[in-house]
């Protein structure tokens, strides 16, 4: 377990961790893992709201800062996935050709332009989640993405036989990672819900529908999901999560 811990702390994030051996044993139940990932993105940007809540910056600086800290935290791993998928899919290409474009190490125009959407957008919604109850939400929201992620993992039907995620997938104890992803699913949108009821039921039913349109999305336009579409459904979801707390949370206080 501990080898299976320090396997998706390696693979998910730059969080430093012994090393273990590259084995299908030692990746048993790393999926497991992979909302702790999460978790301590969470905390580190409650930490830096605290900070500047009590330095008094500008929201600017919170918001800028709590982006970082999620690129930081993963080594941009998710937003590498994400921009792949942006090419291939704006390629209008068959199913082959786009399976062909997550492979291209390059990035294109396509990804350049919606990844610099996608910053802008994530620290201009940050600068509405100042307040500490709101923050948390979208905090607790990092580890409901991996939740729902590793669930896609060990549920979904795979594009094809090679890459990390079918590497990851494959070598899992299935029955054990379905149970407890799917408890730490609902362990979260559980806290979510608690932490701010409206604002929390808003951020899990918007991280619900992302969740079925990644399946949808894939199974139409690429036969099964990929390790790319994995981080690609990763950001999308963090983001719907993100924008359903802050248009949530300030209608409730126009109310």
């Amino acid at each position: 377990m501990l080898r299976s811990f320090f396997s998706a702390m390696r693979m998910y994030s730059r969080i430093p961790v012994p090393d273990v051996e590259w084995k299908e044993e030692n990746r048993r139940y790393s999926l497991c893992f992979f909302p702790a990932v999460g978790a301590v993105i969470g905390a580190m940007i409650m930490i830096w709201q605290r900070l500047c809540a009590g330095l008094h910056t500008g929201q600017f600086m919170y918001a800028a800062g709590a982006v970082a800290i999620m690129v930081a935290v993963t080594g941009g791993i998710h937003l590498d996935g994400f921009c792949d998928t942006c090419d291939a899919r704006a390629s209008w290409g068959d199913r082959e050709k786009k399976l062909r474009i997550l492979s291209d190490p390059h990035i294109g125009a396509f990804a350049a332009i919606k990844l610099g959407i996608y910053l802008v957008l994530y620290t201009a919604l940050f600068t509405e989640l100042t307040e500490p109850h709101a923050a948390a939400v979208v905090c607790l929201g990092f580890v409901l993405s991996r939740a729902l992620s590793g669930l896609a993992a060990v549920t979904f039907r795979s594009a094809k036989r090679e890459g990390t995620l079918h590497v990851f997938s494959a070598a899992a104890d299935k029955k054990t990672a379905l149970f407890c992803l799917s408890f730490t699913a609902v362990l979260s949108m559980g806290a979510m819900t608690l932490t701010d009821m409206p604002t929390g039921a808003a951020a899990a039913a918007a991280a619900l529908l992302v969740f079925a349109w990644y399946r949808f999305v894939s199974y139409r336009e690429f036969g099964g999901i990929t390790g790319d579409l994995a981080g690609w459904f990763l950001q999308v979801c963090e983001l719907s999560v993100a924008a359903a707390a802050a248009f949530t949370y300030r209608i409730m206080e126009v109310r």
